[in-house]
């Protein structure tokens, strides 16, 4: 199967490190230090989930001509971070865009949801059960963001992407996605705690960053190997890296455990902060007019839960 286009939708505020530094007196040195992130952008007053959503899935169907609105026959759609949890994402983007009788599936399992939305896609397509796909991947994070914690208030960004998916190649510039892995390991660790967002409790929280770090080191620098190495490739065949926008430190040690050098990553933190699982997605948006033909990328995510995964993607 082929993605065929992708595109992002960024809310207009930007949040400095200034902000934290006037709210909570982290500095934007330390802010810098130990996660790379400058700055991150906040959804407004009328924007929500699923506006960011059809704003994205507005802009991808306005650069692909070939796939029109109404050969659309599957939407999937993740967030962690719902406006509504019956309404969902998928069904908004439905609505908007009046396309009737399709599946429209909704997942959550945190920032590796991408993934997880396409392999639901490839399962559909494998069925048969369709052939051009809609997959929209939206963060609310601030909806749900203490400001106050200084372990990880200043860490989230809001933000959306869509991806056009096709069973067949509709282009010679399609990405075709190669193979495709994804798994929990919500048995490891710290996972049933270290990342929780109880929306009748309590917002997002972190207590276990560390325990974190290390195993979403561990696990994408793994799965990257192994998506490389069942399709008989090595780690030098690889053109791009992109990894989970979650922290500027973890993409820089799964570059180092897989010998990588730096510019081989595509990284967007730096000045979104951490987009859950659309942060992957709009790097790939921002990135996918310089991919070459016959150059190969990784995008290879881990998420709260504990929950990973790896997609190998050709031009």
């Amino acid at each position: 199967m082929y993605i065929h286009q992708v595109a992002a939708y960024l809310p207009a505020h930007i949040v400095t490190n200034e902000h934290f530094t006037r709210l909570n007196g982290l500095s934007h040195k330390w802010i810098i230090e130990r996660t790379g992130i400058q700055e991150r952008r906040k959804a407004g007053p009328d924007e929500n989930t699923n506006t960011m959503a059809l704003e994205a899935t507005r802009r991808v169907l306005a650069q692909a001509p070939l796939f029109p609105q109404q050969h659309i026959d599957l939407i999937v759609g993740a967030t962690y971070t719902p406006h509504d949890t019956i309404y969902t994402v998928a069904h908004a983007v439905q609505r908007d865009l009046d396309v009737a009788d399709i599946p429209v599936v909704s997942v959550s399992s945190a920032c590796s949801s991408l993934l997880n939305a396409i392999e639901i896609v490839e399962g559909y397509f494998a069925m048969g059960k369709a052939t051009r796909a809609l997959v929209v991947v939206s963060e609310h994070n601030t909806a749900y963001n203490n400001e106050d914690d200084t372990v990880a208030g200043h860490l989230w960004g809001d933000g959306a992407a869509a991806l056009l998916i096709s069973k067949e190649r509709l282009a010679p510039t399609d990405l075709r996605m190669v193979d495709l892995i994804t798994a929990g390991a919500g048995n490891m660790g710290k996972a049933d705690t270290a990342v929780t967002l109880k929306p009748v409790e309590r917002g997002i929280v972190m207590p276990h960053g560390k325990d974190v770090f290390i195993h979403a080191c561990q696990y994408m620098a793994r799965v990257t190997r192994n998506i490389l190495e069942r399709n008989q490739l090595a780690v030098t065949d690889l053109n791009w890296l992109i990894p989970h926008q979650a922290n500027l430190r973890i993409t820089r040690n799964v570059l180092e455990n897989l010998g990588l050098p730096d510019d081989r990553a595509v990284s967007n933190i730096e000045y979104l902060g951490n987009t859950g699982c659309a942060g992957a997605a709009i790097a790939l948006a921002d990135h996918l007019d310089q991919i070459k033909v016959g150059e190969r990328i990784v995008i290879t995510v881990f998420g709260g839960g504990y929950s990973y995964g790896a997609m190998l993607l050709e031009r």
